[in-house]
């Protein structure tokens, strides 16, 4: 059913707000279940575990193919939103610390609001700017510690992979896909994991066996880190301002921080406590400023069907 141009209701924009933020919730988990419990040096390959089987099978649950230009817009988005992405983040995991990582990739509210504004038309208010530079300030003081070691590859990396979502997560309120979030989220998973597939064949090894903590870990990534994640973003960035929706994001390192606390016993410095209070706060006015002025700040329809 297409939606209406105008706001939506506030307990609409909030249950859609909460379980967006789901997403990031739960992509915060991705770094504990990497390093505790999957098998080490295998990036590329843990990145097609994850994306391509979650993808067959919401393919197979939409039974719907991309149409006419669909098919390279789904596989430039897929490329953009996880294949490259995911490789830029495994990249970057593997050459840097977590928190220099985070730190780098927190600077994706910041660009999604500039490339909504160029690309969108809308005109961010100074809260979304305020909610992006907070954002940033505050996962570095989360995560980032005085003892960071620094590389050039893993820090191209990992501005390389916000740059890419920053691009895909506009480029995806821009066309307006004309199905719904769960047959989106199958297009793009497929075409990303077949994007990083020939690389993890070529570049790793595969695993000699694995263990049943091992698919257990596996089988976290595919149902809830990318079939169920990636479905409620996507949901997300049709029907919320999208400097809300990038806002939002910034949950992730916070959420890998408190499972550090709580599953490794990793210490919380108050320092780390204050930087996860403002980032909070950017979140909060993130969806404050979110709705920006200009013609795309109305909600994107919301099709199930295409003609």
């Amino acid at each position: 059913m297409a939606g209406t141009d105008g706001p939506a209701p506030p307990r609409r924009h909030g249950l859609d707000t909460l379980l967006t933020a789901l997403a990031p919730a739960i992509w915060g988990s991705t770094y504990l279940v990497t390093s505790q419990w999957l098998p080490p040096g295998q990036p590329l390959l843990s990145g097609v575990i994850r994306a391509l089987p979650a993808g067959l099978v919401l393919l197979l649950l939409g039974r719907r193919l991309p149409r006419g230009n669909w098919w390279w817009k789904a596989a430039l988005l897929g490329v953009l939103n996880i294949g490259f992405f995911q490789a830029m983040l495994f990249m970057a995991a593997y050459r840097l610390p977590g928190g220099v990582a985070a730190t780098v990739g927190a600077i994706q509210p910041l660009l999604v609001v500039a490339l909504a504004w160029t690309l969108l038309g809308t005109r961010p208010g100074a809260l979304a700017w305020a909610a992006g530079a907070g954002g940033l300030l505050g996962v570095a003081l989360l995560v980032l510690g005085p003892a960071a070691r620094l590389d050039a590859v893993g820090l191209a990396a990992a501005a390389a992979g916000a740059v890419s979502m920053a691009v895909g997560t506009v480029l995806t309120r821009r066309w307006r896909p004309p199905v719904a979030p769960l047959v989106l989220t199958g297009w793009q998973l497929c075409s990303g994991g077949l994007f990083l597939l020939p690389f993890a064949l070529a570049l790793e090894p595969l695993p000699a066996r694995l263990g049943a903590v091992q698919l257990a870990a596996y089988a976290w990534l595919v149902v809830a880190g990318a079939g169920v994640s990636y479905a409620l973003w996507f949901r997300g960035i049709a029907r919320l301002p999208i400097p809300a929706v990038s806002a939002l994001g910034l949950l992730s390192p916070v959420v890998a921080t408190l499972l550090g606390y709580a599953v490794l016993g990793q210490a919380l410095t108050p320092l780390q406590m204050a930087g996860a209070l403002l980032v909070l706060a950017s979140v909060w006015l993130g969806q404050q400023g979110g709705a920006a002025r200009g013609p795309a700040a109305a909600p994107a329809a919301r099709s199930a069907a295409a003609p």
